[in-house]
């Protein structure tokens, strides 16, 4: 009972917060709510396949997520086996890396939008001063705004992930590198054959979590582009959004929410199947 007595706390939050408006979902995902509630089956589900936005908000955050996922994963690990080294002062380094993830997002994405600022931006003022007469108009664009939040999501999110992998690498007994050096193995050699696989359950684990927070991405969007230009930034959370407290229709919004559930569980179960096949390999 005493167990039980501390684990009541986060119990009774996880079934206020997060169980019941689960279950909640559910059912109104097969009624149609604006201003009287009224049963119709599948036919929200049916209507997601003649909506056109849902479906580019589909492919966007599929888009996002195939190259936020291993891009954030290969900047983490490369920033934690920089800063795994025995250098002066690298502690300092560490946190500098790091704070992009407990600064505020909204004052990081509004920095970033000054940056990339077509015309009066530092970056695109670079550009033009080496020569490049016309450059991107980056969030103002069809083509460059979905890659530049992936540029930013990359830079906020890199240094937790990069505390993950630095907790990974330390965790690597040193005899295994010893040992790999007195066979004559070159660093390239060490690092595919001890610390890659010697990091599996981290880099797992980074995956996950990764693609889940990739599929549930809203604010960044929210603030850099409102999901413009156009429909090139809309995501399916901030396509829920706009369905539900913009246009009210909040049965229609539960059902993309399942959809959205059902995605990002079936890549998980996916990850967790596929685990030790990719264990055994590496």
């Amino acid at each position: 009972m005493t167990a039980y007595t501390f684990l009541l706390p986060n119990f009774v939050g996880f079934l206020l917060f997060t169980l019941i408006p689960i279950v909640c979902s559910m059912g109104l995902s097969v009624m149609e709510w604006d201003s009287a509630m009224k049963f119709v089956g599948l036919e929200n589900f049916a209507r997601l396949f003649k909506d056109e936005t849902f479906i580019i908000s589909l492919k966007n955050t599929v888009y996002y997520s195939v190259f936020t996922v291993p891009l954030t994963m290969a900047a983490a690990l490369g920033l934690a086996m920089i800063l795994n080294q025995k250098l002066k002062g690298i502690n300092i380094f560490r946190t500098v890396f790091f704070f992009p993830h407990v600064a505020s997002l909204v004052a990081v994405a509004v920095v970033w939008n000054l940056l990339f600022h077509p015309t009066l931006g530092p970056i695109n003022n670079i550009l033009r001063a080496i020569g490049i007469a016309n450059p991107p108009g980056w969030t103002s664009t069809i083509d460059w705004a979905m890659p530049v939040i992936i540029i930013v999501s990359i830079w906020k999110s890199m240094g937790y992930y990069m505390i993950l992998y630095l907790s990974g690498l330390q965790a690597i007994p040193r005899e295994l590198y010893e040992a790999a050096k007195v066979d004559g193995a070159n660093a390239f050699q060490r690092f595919k054959s001890i610390t890659l696989p010697m990091l599996t359950p981290t880099t797992f684990f980074v995956s996950i979590m990764l693609t889940i927070a990739c599929f549930k991405v809203f604010d960044l969007i929210s603030v850099m582009t409102n999901g413009g230009p156009g429909r090139a930034t809309n995501v399916l959370v901030y396509h829920i959004y706009n369905t539900a407290f913009i246009n009210y229709e909040f049965g229609y919004a539960s059902a993309i929410s399942m959809v959205l559930f059902a995605i990002v569980l079936t890549i998980t179960v996916i990850q967790f199947k596929t685990e030790k096949k990719w264990v055994s390999y590496m």
